[in-house]
This record gives C-alpha cells, structure tokens and sequence, in this order.
C-alpha cells in the first residue's frame, strides 16, 4: 500500500507537521512537531500538538516515531509532549552531536548536559533503514542547512526534505547557522534532485509569496525545472554566491534563541533552578 500522509501548518513559524502512516489502525510517525511558544510572555501551550494528538486517535494510528529533520532554530519541538501523550521514540540524525557542542559553548549549558545526543531515544547513521509499520523508510544526511539535517525517503515515492529545499517559487535554506555550509547544502540538494521526477518532495516550511497560499508538496521535477536557487543549469559556485549574499541581508529568526537550546535536548525544557522555575538563556551581544 502506498504510504499516507496528512500534514499541519503552524502559521506562526510557517512550519509543516506531518503524520506519515500507511493506513488506519497501524503505525506511523511524526514529524517536526510544533509546540506554540509566546516569546513575550514566554509562555508555552500545546495547540498545535493536540491537532496532531486528535488526528492520530481519530484514525487509531500507534505512534512508532517522534522524527526531527534537524534542531530546529524557528520553532520548539513538542516531541516530548507527544511521546508522553501517544508513545514513539524521538529520532534524529548522529550528527546532532556536533550542534549540541556549538550550542553547550554558547549557551553555557549545564555541567551534565551531554553533547553525545543521549536525549533522543535513536540517532539514525546515513542511509539507516528502518520502518514505520511495513513502509521502508531511508535516513539521507543532507548537511548544508546544518550539520546534522536528515530527510527521510519512504517507500521509494516520496522525501520529507527538512529545511533544504523551499517550494520552488521560494528556494532553498540558509546556510549561515553555526556549522551551515552552502557547498554541503548544494551536494544535498543535488542529491534530492537526482531522484526520478515524480518523487515526491514534502517541505518543512513554506514563505509564500503574495497571492499565493501555503503549500507543502512539490516533486523533483518542479524543483529541477524552477526552483528560483537550484533549477537546473546552477552550478555550485554559481549557488554559493547567490546564498553568501542572501544570508548576509538576513535577520535572526525570531525564535531562534528559546528554540535551539530546547531542540538540541529533543524537546525537553532545562531542568528547573533552586526556585523550581525553568529558565531559558539569552546571550547578550554574541551572535
């Protein structure tokens, strides 16, 4: 049976949500979870996360995975909510190691914090098989976006790409986070590119133009004949100049500072202070 997939949209991080799963009552996984976070009263609720929870009870799925196509730098993770709420392990790339360790400096993380990547439940390798139910899924490392970006290709017909590739009227992610790199973000595109034409390509954010509404599916083909970055024909100097200069015209995403430091623990909060209150760190003049 070909895979089945409903998504979500966070309109306020612009952010797609996807339940993956190959028919009612059996398996699935989630993707890129959402937890609403208010930056000014820093406040967090779960809205986003409940419409997913309906959903999955609506159609008596069983949740096998809890998957991150990276940490996130635009939005919390409700991964730990969810795994309390429906079960599934919380996934993500090895490399997720080298993300913690910029991230511990800069946030001067506890002592105990470990930047090994214990706080998720698996680390997939590149290329590491595995299932949601009898549907094959595939971990593909697409490093660029950051060091440890995976897209997950299941059943051979489609790709959660992460934040790699936009719809092709948008383009493709930043490269300038601590670890990016556009050469590594355009061998990993190239990469998505060269599966056959009808794959289908499923994006992890969508900025639409004016006039146009929000949209999660594309396929390499569109992506190969019109992607505003990468169509074909770009070459990867061609690629590299054009993304060093967006970047350096790009502010800092708004959740940024509260997200990375949640997302680099799978989800979960700091642990409390001596007043019981959990705090979130804002380094002053750093970045």
């Amino acid at each position: 049976m070909p895979a089945l997939i409903q998504s979500f949209l966070d309109e306020t991080s612009s952010t797609w949500t996807y339940v993956v799963y190959e028919e009612d009552g059996g398996p699935c996984a989630i993707v890129d979870s959402v937890l609403n976070y208010d930056p000014a009263a820093g406040r967090t609720d779960t809205t986003q996360a409940d419409r997913v929870i309906a959903f999955v009870r609506e159609h008596r799925l069983q949740v096998q995975w809890l998957l991150e196509t990276h940490a996130h730098a635009d939005h919390l993770s409700a991964a730990p909510y969810l795994r309390r709420e429906l079960g599934g392990r919380i996934a993500i790339g090895q490399f997720i190691s080298q993300v913690q360790n910029v991230f511990k400096r800069l946030f001067n993380l506890e002592p105990e914090f470990r930047a090994d990547g214990s706080q998720f439940d698996h680390l997939f390798a590149p290329d590491e098989v595995f299932h949601i139910g009898n549907l094959k899924v595939q971990a593909l490392h697409v490093p660029g976006h950051t060091p440890a970006d995976m897209a997950y290709l299941v059943d051979d017909q489609l790709i959660l790409v992460g934040d790699t590739l936009f719809m092709p009227d948008v383009g493709t992610a930043r490269c300038d986070f601590p670890g990016g790199d556009a050469r590594q973000l355009y061998a990993s595109m190239r990469k998505l590119l060269a599966f056959p034409p009808q794959t289908q390509l499923y994006v992890c954010h969508d900025y639409p133009p004016e006039g146009r509404s929000a949209k999660c599916l594309t396929s390499v083909a569109e992506q190969r004949a019109g992607n505003v970055h990468v169509h074909d024909g770009v070459d990867e100097a061609q690629f590299v100049a054009m993304r060093t200069q967006r970047d350096a015209g790009l502010g800092m995403p708004t959740l940024l500072l509260p997200a990375i430091q949640v997302n680099v623990r799978a989800g979960h909060m700091p642990p409390a202070e001596d007043n019981g209150v959990v705090y979130l760190k804002i380094p002053l003049n750093h970045l």
